[in-house]
């Protein structure tokens, strides 16, 4: 009996170390798991996080992964996750985008955060977070946004904070932190925002603070500060907020009183740099490329487990052969089959590369119309000419309330559009594109952005803004919201949307609209090139408040990758809109826009979106099989027809008999 139960005992070692290796084949996906169960104890909104899943294939909801397949961003802000963070977080070394704000978390920040030292951006703000702020973070190099305000943090502002050599936002309101404003941030020379308001921090406020040559936005309202407010303090304006902290003077600001030789002067001494020692400095992230490095303990214990292991191994197939010798017997109660277990990714695994898009959101601060440095040779002309159309993401999450499913307006394969209120007011639509969908080449990427700023007309979707995020993996456009939805909703009516029929002149002027605006698009005004839309439907024709036409995404086809391109193209060619000579050419022109507007004139003729078999009927001037029975004899028929010529002209199978749009403009204009 001693062999079987050695037999046994081999196989057991034998499945132990198998286990082992699998489960640290990808210590990634393993960190993704152990999170998961922190942060969302109940397991109620990271059901797509799952064992067996890819979170580099679109598996798990909220994780993008690099071009490396390694996890660079983890997008989970507003889920209603109400657990904690994970130490383990540590092990995705190559995460520079951590958005975990607008939820419900508590406990500690954990110091292990302090590993991620390709981390870009860090928001936990507005959750239940306690404790202290880790001085390990303090060692994350690469960090440029720290947001951990409206949370419950306590204790001091850590000294080791001044060592984020790129910080630009530094926001910890709202809190309970107590103590002196460390001298020492007055190092971060990168600081472009700084709100320390609504805490308890005492003491002065430090010379060299208010001496930062990039500081725009400083707020310390609500503490109990003290002493003789900096004079260069002078230069933020409004944007120097100091209310209700009793012991502040200085005879430059109106609203405080005149110091005294009894009030503190400003330290300018800065606090000594202690590094924590369990800081771990071993871990190298270079660029998109990522090692992960254990210390020396970690490779002893596993190399002796393996070679345990492995003799073990050895051990029980030697005294299963001289077992099955002795006995004579073949296997029939238990069969082994050992084949190649490997944890190398293929080689030829598909993985779509993540466009290098440039970090614009704080690359000049918070205020978009400031002059921006540090762009570079190859797009700092790019900076200089659009700088008034740059958000930065704080206001884009403010306006769409953070990304709200209450503000989705739609989604697609590559992009999201959110209806958002910006901070003046104004209603915009908001249309987030994954950077994986986006031109590969940064310099043709900035060359179709700068195009989109350059579209001005009354007949086009206006752009008011974008915003591109490494961290997120996302870039942001912003359009003037336009309040009475697409031409699309307009057609194939139901009985009980009656209300909703568009009059004759009504169809007539829309028609007009989109015209001219596509004549736009077309023509070569100051530096605006010649635009072919490529893309024209009902679905992008937008109607305002005035029942005016207004076309989207005109331009949108130069941002993006060309597979994503294609894809687009199958909705409109299904619908009729995509011109023929398309599938022989492979090209588009400004011939096959025309084709498309004449199927759009047909559609506004109708009242329909499917529209060849009315082809027959405009041929034939059979306007009552044409033209929208909704409207009964609501219409002009010598109008009528003349459109329907205009569509037959526009609809033509070959290309060069296709009138161009400026031709088009006058004939609808003529009557």
């Amino acid at each position: 009996m001693a062999y079987p139960l050695l037999l046994l005992l081999s196989l057991l070692v034998f499945f132990f170390f198998f286990f082992f290796h699998v489960g640290h084949g990808n210590p990634e996906l393993r960190a993704l798991m152990e999170l998961k169960s922190s942060l969302d104890p109940g397991g109620r909104y990271l059901s797509s996080w799952t064992p067996g899943g890819d979170q580099c294939r679109g598996h798990f909801e909220g994780v993008a992964c690099n071009e490396h397949g390694k996890v660079e961003n983890i997008s989970l802000q507003g889920k209603g996750l109400s657990g904690s963070i994970s130490p383990a977080v540590k092990e995705l070394r190559c995460l520079s985008g951590l958005y975990l704000h607008y939820n419900s978390l508590t406990g500690n920040i954990p110091r292990e955060i302090g590993n991620l030292t390709e981390l870009t951006d860090l928001y936990l703000n507005f959750n239940n977070l306690s404790g202290g702020i880790p001085a390990e973070i303090g060692t994350m190099a690469s960090l440029q946004v720290l947001q951990l305000c409206y949370n419950r943090l306590t204790g001091s502002i850590p000294t080791q904070l001044s060592l984020l050599s790129k910080l630009s936002v530094l926001a910890l309101q709202s809190n309970q932190l107590a103590g002196a404003i460390p001298a020492s941030l007055g190092d971060l020379q990168e600081l472009v925002r700084l709100d320390l308001s609504f805490n308890k921090l005492f003491g002065s406020i430090p010379t060299k603070l208010a001496q930062l040559p990039k500081l725009s936005f400083f707020d310390v309202r609500n503490n109990s500060l003290s002493g003789n407010v900096p004079s260069e303090l002078q230069r933020l304006n409004k944007s120097f907020q100091f209310e209700n902290n009793k012991g502040l003077c200085g005879d430059e600001f109106l609203s405080l009183r005149s110091c005294t030789s009894s009030d503190p002067l400003n330290p300018d001494r800065p606090e000594p740099q202690e590094i924590p020692q369990s800081a771990n400095f071993n871990q190298n992230c270079s660029g998109s490329r990522c090692s992960n490095h254990w210390n020396s303990s970690h490779i002893t214990v596993i190399t002796s487990m393996i070679v345990v292991s492995v003799g073990a191994l050895i051990s029980g197939l030697l005294v299963l052969v001289w077992y099955r010798r002795r006995k004579q017997r073949i296997g029939s109660a238990l069969e082994i089959s050992v084949n190649r277990v490997s944890t190398d990714v293929p080689k030829d695994l598909p993985r779509k590369s993540a466009s290098p898009l440039i970090s614009l959101e704080y690359s000049s601060g918070w205020d978009p119309l400031a002059d921006c440095s540090g762009g570079g040779s190859s797009s700092s002309g790019f900076y200089d000419e659009v700088q008034s159309f740059r958000f930065n993401l704080e206001e884009i999450e403010c306006a769409t309330q953070y990304f709200s499913e209450l503000n989705l307006l739609g989604k697609g394969n590559f992009a999201a559009v959110y209806r958002g209120i910006l901070r003046d007011g104004s209603p915009v639509a908001v249309r987030s594109i994954t950077k994986s969908s986006c031109k590969s080449e940064e310099a043709e990427f900035l060359k179709g952005l700068k195009t989109l700023t350059l579209l001005r007309h009354e007949n086009l979707v206006g752009l008011k803004g974008f915003c591109c995020s490494r961290g997120r993996g996302e870039c942001f456009l912003l359009y003037d919201f336009v309040s009475n939805g697409s031409l699309s909703s307009y057609l194939d009516l139901k009985e009980d949307e009656k209300d909703k029929v568009l009059d004759w002149s009504t169809r007539v002027s829309i028609a007009i609209g989109i015209a001219k605006g596509i004549e736009y698009l077309h023509s070569v005004r100051a530096n605006k090139p010649s635009i072919v839309h490529q893309s024209i439907s009902a679905e992008k024709i937008l109607i305002d408040q005035d029942f005016a036409p207004k076309i989207s995404a005109a331009g949108l086809h130069r941002l993006l990758a060309d597979d994503v391109v294609f894809s687009t193209l199958k909705a409109s060619a299904a619908m009729g809109y995509l011109a023929p000579e398309y599938t022989t050419t492979g090209r588009f022109t400004e011939k096959s826009d025309v084709y498309s507007f004449g199927v759009i004139l047909l559609q506004i003729l109708a009242g329909k979106m499917r529209v060849a078999h009315l082809r027959i009927a405009a041929e034939t001037g059979q306007l009552s099989d044409l033209v929208d029975g909704n409207l009964g004899a609501r219409f002009s028929a010598s109008e009528a027809a003349k459109l329907a010529g205009i569509a037959m002209k526009c609809t033509g199978e070959i290309p060069d008999q296709r009138p161009k749009m400026e031709i088009v403009v006058q004939e609808l204009e003529n009557d």
